[in-house]
């Protein structure tokens, strides 16, 4: 599909750079962003998700991770 999209000159200059360093088309370089792009934003509403059950649960310490991290400290030469 073809498709035109207007950019500041500054990403398109440093999108030309990457192409001609990596031997890729520019072709190659907006949709392998694009495509992170969208892969991103997918994983925001998980990512939403565990922050709220997070905040719901609290920090609620485990004795035994806070006596261990304790130990490894006592232990590690700073």
């Amino acid at each position: 599909m073809k498709t035109a999209v207007s950019v500041p000159n500054e990403v398109y200059e440093q999108a030309e750079e990457l192409a001609r360093r990596t031997g890729r088309t520019r072709s190659e370089i907006y949709s392998t962003a694009l495509r992170d792009y969208l892969a991103h934003q997918q994983a925001l509403p998980v990512t939403e998700a565990m922050d709220l059950a997070l905040e719901e649960i609290g920090p609620a310490p485990d004795p035994f991770l806070d006596a261990a991290a304790r130990a490894t400290l006592a232990r590690a030469e700073w």
